[in-house]
């Protein structure tokens, strides 16, 4: 496609994708563009000079600069009826055949991924573009190739959208001669073609925010979004917002992020597997927080469970709504005993998570869906949440959210065989253009790979011993990777395994694992192997 005032559009042109990239919506994108993204590259410079500091032994803390926000009497402001119950919320990538199937899930929410869960390959996020147009619309539907025919149901659930992360670009979308901001395309172009349309059917442009790490980000956004209102002639407020808690940084910062965002703000989520890798990559250079198996950093060690319960205190002192955690688990239907002991944890986690004040949760398939909600059903019962809880018994000090002790917690052979053999095998996947892999009966997305490829990394460098074990060096990771690569081709097949771009995966792990400079985002080597 020609540049079009300042546009250039460089990836390839199928059917319906002008639909999407129509002229006004790329204008409406580009001006987010032009308006926001200095900001943005600013705040990306302020990220790296943050992690210079931590790397000079700098420890986070709660702001000074912002105590009248912490202890101020304010709320965000209250959200539309079908944002109220949340109690159980499943997510997945904008494939047409898993959103039909997620809305259609009894979930009370569907989150539809650009971010972790999906590939951005230029198709997969035109795609998903389109698929989210006939969602909201009403008329997405899905035949597949076994005849097998797919449509939503009466009754759908609540459509929220997670763009990509502020660190991230649309190389196939220029503006001005420079990629256009995965975060500003993906929300411009879902946002241009829906908005109107959602408010028309009582709902409204909701999003989940990923990877922030500080309110100024959170600032940004909200910034985006009351230029886009205006531009669309929107009330102000339309957009709510939940936003991801999954960087370390992010944690000392719940009540400014919901203040900056207050007249959009929805709640904040907590991330697992996101808030781990965080961890380890802000302090990858000190031993101090050298972390064992990733098992084993469960929801309830000091520092996870810190995070977690001044997140629900933070959240419903301000009005706001406190989403719980992923349940991953895919369940088998070949293995009832693989099901039995996996849905009692999944059960376990959910009741923690009720019982400690959260309203709703995460589940990653459909099957998980009644197990969850029969936990929240148990605790909510006919209230559609549980703001009004107050977690006032809830002290939590800078020095706990970074205790980073575990209990018990041990570096094994096993775990690293795992970290190793899950990094590769959800690489391959996402080489082939599929970013939710399931993997050992587990929903994987690209946070899977950055924990699994962060810890290989962490234990390499300080030459961290495993349990009973040798040290853990370049070497011993190149040989277990020999033999899970041989597991790997036994498990799938010789032809599988020569197309499946398992070698080009192992090669990439490598690379981000074993450098000796850690290399910020494991994506950004990866995409430029993509369309």
């Amino acid at each position: 496609m020609a540049a079009l005032d300042g546009i250039e559009v460089r990836g390839p042109l199928r059917e319906r994708y002008d639909q999407v990239l129509t002229p006004e919506a790329l204008a409406f994108v580009a001006r987010l563009q032009r308006e926001f993204n200095p900001v943005r590259k600013r705040l990306l410079q302020r990220r790296a000079e943050r992690q210079q500091e931590l790397a000079a032994g700098a420890r986070p803390d709660f702001l000074a600069s912002t105590r009248a926000i912490r202890e101020g009497d304010w709320r965000v402001a209250p959200v539309p009826r079908d944002l109220q119950d949340r109690r159980v919320e499943i997510t997945g990538p904008v494939d047409r055949k898993m959103m039909i199937n997620a809305l259609n899930s009894g979930a009370r929410v569907f989150m539809a991924d650009f971010e972790d869960a999906n590939t951005p390959t230029w198709d997969n996020c035109i795609q998903g573009q389109i698929n989210l147009i006939d969602a909201v619309a009403g008329t997405i539907e899905y035949t597949s190739p076994d005849g097998r025919h797919y449509r939503l149901g009466e009754r759908v659930a609540t459509l929220v959208v997670r763009p990509r992360g502020w660190h991230l670009v649309e190389k196939h979308v220029l503006v001005d001669g420079e990629p256009v901001s995965a975060s500003l395309f993906d929300f411009g172009l879902y946002f241009f073609h829906n908005a109107h349309r959602l408010l028309e059917k009582g709902s409204g442009p909701y999003f989940y925010l990923p990877k922030l790490e500080s309110h100024l980000e959170a600032r940004l956004w909200n910034d985006v979004f009351n230029l886009a209102q205006d531009a669309l002639g929107i009330p102000r407020g339309s957009i709510k917002a939940t936003v991801l808690v999954e960087t370390i940084l992010a944690a000392f910062e719940m009540d400014e992020i919901l203040y900056e965002l207050r007249d959009h703000a929805a709640g904040l989520n907590a991330g697992r597997w996101d808030y781990i890798f965080s961890v380890i990559k802000k302090f990858r250079h000190d031993p101090a927080f050298l972390l064992p198996d990733r098992a084993q950093v469960t929801m309830t060690v000091p520092f996870m469970r810190a995070y977690t319960e001044l997140l629900v205190k933070t959240c419903h002192r301000r009005g706001a709504h406190a989403i719980g955690g992923m349940a991953a688990f895919i369940p088998s239907r070949k293995d009832p005993k693989v099901n039995e002991v996996a849905l009692a944890k999944v059960r376990e986690d959910k009741v923690r998570e009720a019982g400690d004040g959260f309203d709703g949760t995460w589940v990653a398939h459909p099957d998980l869906v009644p197990v969850a909600m029969e936990v929240f059903d148990g605790v909510l019962g006919e209230r559609p949440n549980q703001v009004d809880r107050q977690r006032d018994d809830v002290q939590v000090t800078a020095r706990d959210l970074l205790d980073v002790r575990v209990p018990g917690g041990r570096i094994t052979e096993a775990g690293l065989r795992n970290n190793v053999s899950v990094g590769i095998q959800y690489l391959a996947s996402w080489l082939r253009g599929n970013g939710a892999a399931a993997i050992f009966n587990l929903m994987e997305d690209a946070a899977t790979a950055e924990i699994a490829r962060a810890q290989v990394w962490q234990w390499t460098y300080h030459g961290a011993r495993l349990d009973g074990g040798p040290t853990v060096t370049a070497d011993l990771v190149r040989r277990i990777a020999d033999e899970e690569m041989e597991a790997i081709r036994q498990a799938v097949g010789d032809d599988f395994f020569r197309t499946g771009r398992f070698d080009e995966a192992r090669e990439l792990f490598e690379l981000v694992a074993l450098s000796r400079d850690f290399i910020e985002f494991l994506t950004i080597p990866a995409y430029e192997r993509i369309d």
